[in-house]
């Protein structure tokens, strides 16, 4: 005669722990992921992790020159008369965040609110008075005079 140590409603709870326990180990292996940017254009949205990311530190000067320059992995469709709607999570609203346009600032004081909406004609004429089809946008998260985080997005132009 055998004695079960466990009782089946035991044993269940016990492979339960240890399937969470191991799920949390698995989870600790990973990276935490950079936080998200966001661009929604009418019905369509596009979102994308950071092109460099520090978890919150400040980059390198040569590091964020090279990211700066670095080619956007997502697009969207824009019309001159739509609303680009940009969105950041609230951790990088906290900090500040500016918008650069094809590797240039495009605005001096940081912006600390999660969203914003801009006319989609701003992103498709530049200071020479010459329209483009197409124009990179990248977020960058600021903490004061330092950069913490690129996001790159490409403006496609339509007729």
């Amino acid at each position: 005669m055998t004695v079960a140590f466990f009782s089946g409603k035991g044993r269940r709870i016990g492979v339960a722990l240890g399937a969470v326990s191991a799920g949390l180990l698995v989870l600790s292996a990973c990276d935490k992921p950079t936080p998200l940017a966001t661009v929604t254009v009418g019905g369509n949205s596009v979102s994308a992790e950071a092109s460099c990311y520090n978890d919150g530190k400040a980059l390198d000067k040569s590091e964020y020159q090279s990211c700066l320059n670095k080619k956007a992995e997502k697009s969207v469709e824009v019309a001159m008369d739509d609303k680009v709607r940009f969105g950041v999570d609230p951790e990088v609203a906290d900090n500040g965040w500016t918008l650069f346009i094809n590797g240039q600032q495009a605005e001096q004081e940081p912006y600390k609110k999660t969203y914003r909406s801009i006319p989609g004609s701003a992103f498709f004429s530049s200071q020479t008075g010459e329209t483009t089809n197409k124009t990179q946008i990248s977020i960058v998260e600021t903490k004061g005079k330092e950069l913490v985080g690129i996001w790159h997005f490409e403006l496609k132009k339509t007729s």
